[in-house]
């Protein structure tokens, strides 16, 4: 079976409409938090910058939030701007909801395939993993890896998941010998 590994190369862009000059696109640039103290309640913000005009704005990470409900480490996390912490956060589906954005991968990831695969017998076997969330059409990924046009993908490819659906978990396909 060949290994397939889908890598993340950049943070995602973010799908988010800038109050200035009403681009789409917005960046976490170097990957900045803001945290503010108001008593024992805190603030937290992840800073992003529209790729446009380069207007900060701030996406509520926790909003009023006792001190003593945040975990230590990553509330440190969050003071001294952890990029593992930045990533994290950027990529959990209930902030991206709650602050009403999307991400935009393009660009964003890569397909990390063995060069030596044309040695095995046919039929080949493929397991393709997921180093992020990076959501994908199996379809297109396929098409990329192999070389092949998206029909020639259809007619050869044998698979439990669905080719045409996007997918960000981990599957595996067969390679079925050509004409």
């Amino acid at each position: 079976m060949l290994p397939w590994v889908i890598r993340r190369t950049r943070p995602p862009l973010l799908s988010l409409r800038c109050v200035d000059c009403r681009s789409e696109s917005a960046t976490t640039g170097e990957g900045r938090f803001r945290v503010n103290a108001n008593g024992k309640l805190l603030d937290v913000w992840l800073l992003v910058r529209c790729v446009s005009c380069d207007r900060t704005s701030k996406i509520t990470v926790h909003d009023r939030a006792p001190v003593r409900s945040l975990d230590p480490a990553e509330l440190r996390g969050y003071r001294v701007n952890d990029a593992g912490l930045v990533a994290s956060t950027l990529l959990d589906p209930l902030l991206a909801r709650r602050n009403r954005f999307t991400l935009d991968w393009t660009g964003a990831w890569r397909l990390d395939t063995p060069s030596e695969w044309l040695d095995d017998p046919w039929p080949v076997q493929v397991e393709v993993t997921f180093a992020d969330p990076v959501p994908v059409r199996p379809e297109r990924l396929i098409a990329q890896g192999l070389g092949l046009s998206r029909s020639e993908v259809l007619r050869r490819i044998k698979s439990e998941t669905s080719l045409r659906r996007p997918t960000s978990t981990g599957f595996t396909f067969t390679v079925m010998p050509g004409d």
